[in-house]
């Protein structure tokens, strides 16, 4: 099993091929807390996030937005009282490209450090 937190991202453009329905398989065992969903038929990994208060998920949010801006790929973060959903996809192939799973393993990363 690769570690997936210690790989960089590849540049990507809209010939850039999906994630397999094997490799989705393969590559979300990897990251078992994060959910694969379709939302207007765009496949997505979504995870939430829960803290004590607000300041310790916007804390999370601007080091997740750290962590985006490294690889210039970046999610959806949606920030709440104790709670921040993270939401990654490749814009440029409307689906899933190894990179989301790269970075799904960065975000669980923010965590440790």
């Amino acid at each position: 099993m690769s570690d997936l937190k210690q790989q960089k991202c590849e540049a990507c453009n809209a010939n850039a091929p999906q994630v397999t329905d094997a490799e989705l398989a393969e590559l979300v065992r990897e990251i078992p807390d994060w959910t694969p969903v379709v939302r207007d038929g765009v496949m997505q990994l979504e995870r939430e996030f829960k803290f004590k208060n607000f300041k310790q998920a916007l804390a999370f949010t601007n080091r997740v937005g750290e962590i985006a801006e490294e690889e210039f790929h970046h999610p959806t973060l949606t920030t709440e009282w104790g709670k921040v959903t993270v939401t990654w996809w490749t814009h440029a192939i409307n689906g899933l490209h190894k990179n989301d799973f790269i970075m799904a393993a960065r975000t669980d990363g923010v965590l440790d450090a």
